[in-house]
């Protein structure tokens, strides 16, 4: 069962290792991707003389600065203990998610605000400059919420620089569509209206993100982890006997740690029943566990527990 553990735990490490790395490029390379895409917009909106791509330009560097804090965020997951942070800065990773929900929640609050303007003097989206540098966006801000879209299921931070790049997707979409729908018809009220579905679209998403980073924050059970199935699971082990004191926190954005008081039968089945438990604990994503060991005769009450046997 050791030898099995240590199989496991060496596998999820190597994962580990190969994901660090895959994502260090996805977000090295998004960010290239998009600061070159926001000096192109720059460069135009000067050239063209257009405010409008000038602050949709100040509006993308604000997405590179997002992306930037996910990548620190996802390193800042992996670090190493010390004396001082005895879980290193992993923690840190969940208070920069938090960051970024409300860095996306500002700015659809301005895409909105933005968009109620346009109803009292909408403005014409019908500029070849304009529109082909909104087309120019679909394709840099697809292609990076593309490259994160597989990776974003498993870390909040990676979800939240997605829903950025998927945000701002929809924005140039929607300056695509609104243009050419003005130039057909004339309709210049399409422009705020489009701005607010996305909005509302991009809202639902976002909610979700503060509210699982919030959550997080305060050390909740993890999005995906049910703690009555982990528990029920832990009894069900041969020579448990009972379960209780269990606990179920985030470590950081990426890790989760348990702790937990068991009532074994004989103390000397403890190794094999700890190992088979930490072993069903990684398999549900819980590679941090602690657990005391304890016979019903030395089992803990809600004050004590001098004898227990640590784990």
């Amino acid at each position: 069962m050791e030898d099995s553990a240590a199989k496991n735990h060496d596998h999820g490490h190597h994962h580990h290792v190969r994901q660090i790395t895959s994502l260090n490029g996805i977000y090295i390379l998004s960010i290239t991707l998009n600061l070159l895409y926001v000096a192109v917009e720059a460069g135009i909106g000067f050239w063209s003389n257009s405010l409008g791509l000038l602050s949709d330009a100040g509006h993308n560097l604000s997405d590179v600065f997002s992306l930037l804090l996910a990548m620190i965020a996802f390193r800042l997951s992996s670090s190493h203990s010390t004396r001082k942070f005895t879980y290193g800065y992993k923690k840190s990773s969940v208070l920069i998610s938090l960051l970024n929900a409300i860095i996306l929640l500002v700015a659809i609050g301005a895409i909105f605000i933005e968009s109620i303007r346009k109803f009292s003097s909408p403005e014409e989206v019908n500029g070849a400059a304009v529109s082909w540098t909104a087309g120019i966006g679909i394709i840099v801000n697809g292609l990076t919420a593309w490259l994160l879209m597989k990776q974003q299921k498993h870390d909040i931070n990676t979800r939240g620089a997605f829903l950025h790049m998927a945000a701002d997707t929809l924005v140039s979409a929607g300056v695509v569509v609104s243009g050419v729908v003005i130039s057909l018809t004339g309709w210049s009220v399409i422009d705020p209206i489009v701005s607010i579905a996305i909005v509302g679209v991009i809202l639902v998403s976002t909610w979700k993100l503060l509210a699982e980073s919030l959550r997080m924050s305060i050390d909740a059970v993890p999005e995906g982890i049910d703690i009555n199935e982990i528990e029920k699971m832990m009894s069900s082990v041969p020579g448990v006997a009972d379960v209780h004191h269990l606990h179920i926190w985030p470590i950081s954005t990426t890790e989760v740690a348990l702790t937990a008081h068991v009532v074994i039968g004989s103390l000397s089945d403890m190794e094999a029943i700890k190992e088979s438990l930490k072993h069903m604990l990684y398999e549900k994503g819980i590679p941090h566990s602690t657990l005391e060991m304890e016979t019903p005769s030395s089992h803990c009450n809600e004050h004590e527990c001098d004898q227990c046997v640590t784990s």
